[in-house]
C-alpha cells in the first residue's frame, strides 16, 4: 500500500494552498479529486458552445487571499482593482472605489444634504481600521474573543465593536443611515451566500468576512478569471512535489489519530495525516458519520456574454455603472422582505441582485478573436434563493427566476437585456444560470452552500471546542482545510494555510 505524509481529499484552491505549503516544508502529499479538474468553485470554464471565452463559472471576485499567502507560494497573480466600488441606479447612486467628489455629488442629490455621506465615510473608515486590526489574526491560531476586542477598540472608536459584532447589522444600519438605498447597499455583503435576516446574527458573520478581506476589504478581479488562480496555485503544488490525482473519488476515510487510510476507485493509500476540503457534511458520511444538518444555500447565479453592454436609463455610462457592483432591488427594505418570504417557502415578490462586469477591468478572459469585437461579459448574483425553493420543480423555477431577474434589470435599461445577449454556436443566447442545486449536483457542496455550512467569528469563544487553528476535528491527525474550517469562507486560502500549520506543528 502506497502512504504518504498528508493525504488531501478534494482539489478546491485551499486543498491546493494546504499541498503546496506542506509540499514546500518537504512532505509527501497526495491531493485527490473526484472532479475531471481542480479547482472546486474557484474555476474558469468556456460556458457557451463555440464561444471562445473563459468564464468564472461559479466563483468570481477575490477579497479574502492575504498577500502573505501569494507571497509565501510565490503565486504570479494579478488581483486589479475595480473603477467603481457600486452603482444603483434605484437612486442614482456612484460609489467610488476611492470616494470623492463624485460620490459625494451622489450621496447628495439622493438624500438632500451630506449628512449621510459622511455618516458613510467614517463607518466605512472604522471598517478599514478593523480590518487591519484583525486580518492578521486569520492566518495565526485562533485569537480569544476578548484579545479580538482589545485589538479592535485599540484602533476604532468604542462603539465599533457593539455595532459588527454584539448588535444586530440591521439595528446599526437603522441607526447610522436614514435612507434605504444607502441601507441596503451597505446590508448586502451580509447575505452574500447567507440565507438570514439583516436581525440574525449569522448576516453580521458574513458581513465581518466581506469587510475584512487582505486588512483592506477591496474585492478585486483576477486577471484570467478565477482559473488564473487555481493554476497557479496547481503549478506551485506539483512543482514543489505535492501528487494531483483527478477524476478519482474518495469513498472511505479513515483515522485514528496515529495513522490513515484513504479509499478512492478501489485503491487504498495510507497517510499520517488527511485534511479534507470537502464540506464537514461530506467528510462525515466518509467516516460512517451520520451527517450534521447543513444550512441552506441561498444564491442564483446567471451567467451572460453580451455583444454590447446596454445603456440605462439614468443616463450614467454603462462603462461606469458595471465596472463595480451594480445593486438591483436591493434596498434595505427590499432585503428584507425578500427573506420573509423566501423563509416562508415562497418566491421573493422582490428579487434583489447584483451584476458586475469581469471584462471592464480584464478583458483578457475573452479569447483574441474577432468574433468577441464589442463583447463583454455580465455576471448576476441573486439572493435569498434557498435551495428548498427549487425542490419540486427545479428546472421551471429556475427558468422563471431568469425571467425574473432580466425583467428586474431591464427596468434601470433603455433597452432589454435580452436584446444585447450574444449567440452560441447554435444560435442560443448565452445565458447560463445556477442555482443551490446545481451547486450540489456539480460540486459536491450540501445543499449548495458556498461557506459548507454558516460561517462563524474569527475567533475563539468560551465555550468554543474549535482547536489551537479552527480546523481540527475529533481526531488528532484528521483536518479540515475547507471553506468549513473555521475562518473559511469565501476564495482565501486561509483553511488551507491553517490546515498545513497544524500538520507541520505536530
Amino acid at each position: 500500500m502506497d502512504s504518504y505524509d498528508v493525504v488531501v481529499v478534494g482539489g478546491g484552491h485551499n486543498a491546493l494552498v494546504a499541498a503546496a505549503y506542506l509540499a514546500l516544508a518537504g512532505r509527501s502529499v497526495l491531493v485527490v479529486e473526484k472532479l475531471d479538474h481542480v479547482g472546486g468553485a474557484a474555476i474558469s470554464a468556456p460556458v457557451f458552445p463555440g464561444v471562445p471565452a473563459r468564464l468564472s463559472r461559479y466563483s468570481y471576485l477575490v477579497s479574502l487571499l492575504p498577500d502573505r499567502v501569494v507571497a509565501d507560494l510565490g503565486l504570479k497573480l494579478e488581483l486589479r482593482s475595480r473603477a467603481v466600488s457600486s452603482y444603483t441606479p434605484a437612486g442614482d447612486l456612484l460609489v467610488e472605489r476611492v470616494p470623492g467628489e463624485a460620490t459625494a455629488a451622489s450621496f447628495r442629490a439622493l438624500t438632500g444634504s451630506d449628512a449621510e455621506f459622511e455618516r458613510w465615510r467614517r463607518w466605512y473608515g472604522d471598517l478599514e481600521l478593523l480590518a487591519a486590526a484583525l486580518a492578521p489574526t486569520l492566518l495565526e491560531p485562533l485569537v480569544p474573543r476578548e484579545h479580538a476586542r482589545i485589538r479592535v477598540d485599540a484602533v476604532a472608536r468604542a462603539r465599533l465593536w457593539e455595532q459588527v459584532f454584539e448588535r444586530p447589522l440591521g439595528v446599526t444600519l437603522e441607526e447610522l443611515f436614514a435612507d434605504d438605498v444607502v441601507r441596503g447597499v451597505v446590508a448586502t455583503d451580509g447575505l452574500i451566500g447567507t440565507h438570514a435576516s439583516l436581525h440574525d446574527p449569522r448576516a453580521n458573520r458574513c458581513f465581518l468576512y466581506h469587510v475584512i478581506g487582505n486588512g483592506s476589504g477591496e474585492w478585486k478581479v483576477p486577471v484570467g478569471g478565477m482559473g488564473a488562480v487555481t493554476g497557479e496555485l496547481l503549478r506551485v503544488a506539483r512543482a514543489a512535489g505535492a501528487e494531483v490525482v483527478t477524476g478519482a473519488e474518495v469513498t472511505r476515510v479513515d483515522a485514528d489519530g496515529r495513522s490513515a487510510e484513504v479509499e478512492f476507485d478501489g485503491r487504498v493509500v495510507g497517510a499520517r495525516f488527511v485534511l479534507s476540503g470537502v464540506a464537514p457534511a461530506v467528510l462525515d458520511a466518509l467516516r460512517g458519520k451520520e451527517p450534521a444538518p447543513v444550512a441552506e444555500g441561498s444564491q442564483f447565479k446567471v451567467n451572460m456574454l453580451l455583444r454590447r453592454l446596454p445603456r440605462l436609463r439614468t443616463g450614467v455610462d454603462p462603462r461606469v455603472a458595471f465596472a463595480g457592483t451594480l445593486h438591483v432591488d436591493e434596498s434595505y427594505g427590499q432585503l428584507e422582505q425578500a427573506y420573509r418570504e423566501s423563509a416562508a417557502g415562497l418566491v421573493p415578490s422582490v428579487l434583489p441582485a447584483e451584476v458586475y462586469c469581469h471584462t471592464l477591468t480584464d478583458p483578457s478572459i475573452l479569447a483574441d478573436d474577432p468574433a468577441n469585437a464589442g463583447r463583454h461579459t455580465l455576471t448576476l448574483f441573486g439572493l435569498h434563493t434557498p435551495a428548498a425553493l427549487f425542490e419540486d420543480d427545479h428546472d421551471g423555477l429556475r427558468d422563471r427566476l431568469v425571467a425574473g431577474y432580466l425583467a428586474a434589470l431591464d427596468r434601470y435599461l433603455e433597452e432589454p437585456i435580452a436584446e444585447c445577449l450574444a449567440r452560441d454556436a447554435d444560435g442560443e443566447p448565452c445565458l447560463e444560470a445556477r442555482t443551490p442545486l446545481d451547486l450540489a449536483a456539480e460540486l459536491g457542496l450540501p445543499r449548495g452552500n458556498i461557506f459548507h455550512g454558516d460561517l462563524a467569528w474569527p475567533f475563539a469563544e468560551e465555550e468554543d471546542e474549535v482547536g489551537r487553528w479552527g480546523v481540527e476535528t475529533d481526531v488528532a491527525n484528521l483536518f479540515v482545510c475547507g471553506a468549513g474550517a473555521r475562518r473559511g469562507g469565501g476564495v482565501s486560502g486561509i483553511g488551507g494555510h491553517n490546515a498545513a500549520m497544524a500538520v507541520l506543528e505536530r
